[in-house]
């Protein structure tokens, strides 16, 4: 006997035992291990379904969440517009506001100016009447008789009044 080549009674032997545990892997095993490789096939598939499924509503979701982005980035850049659009009537509106304001108080001084300005003109114009009175006063009151006695006393009252100097 040979390690190599075996004898015809091991073979039938193992032949019959081979037979017979394929005889019931086929009748009881084989049914069993198909049964659940399809399940798993179907579990499997069912998976591949739901994610691509998943997927899908994804990509939808993803796809409306875009489009929602781009409307707010729409509505903030009309927001933005309308804000500067806002600001700029606002600065016109206050740059009109003080154009007027300062044509007022222009106006207004102008007026003071003027009304200050006849003031003066008539305190002036009273000096001068009180001053030509008193002059005439004591011109009179001297009795001056010739012309150059009444330039001398003039100009003598005249550098006396403290409004005229000379």
């Amino acid at each position: 006997m040979s390690l190599l080549v075996p004898d015809t009674g091991l073979l039938f032997w193992m032949l019959l035992s081979f037979g017979t545990v394929f005889f019931i892997l086929k009748k009881y095993g084989f049914p069993v291990i198909i049964k659940m490789v399809e399940e798993r096939k179907a579990y499997i598939d069912r998976s591949i379904k739901a994610a691509q499924e998943a997927n899908e509503k994804l990509d939808g979701i993803k796809a409306e969440s875009e489009a929602i982005l781009a409307k707010a980035r729409e509505e903030q850049a009309a927001m933005l517009k309308e804000a500067l659009s806002e600001k700029e009537r606002i600065i016109s509106e206050a740059r009109e506001q003080a154009l007027a304001e300062a044509g007022q108080l222009i106006d207004n001084a102008r007026e003071e100016i003027q009304s200050e300005k006849k003031r003066a003109i008539r305190e002036v114009r009273n000096e001068i009447i009180n001053l030509s009175v008193d002059i005439a006063g004591k011109v009179i009151r001297q009795k001056i008789a010739d012309d150059a006695s009444q330039k001398a006393v003039i100009d003598r009252m005249l550098d006396e009044t403290p409004f005229y100097k000379s």
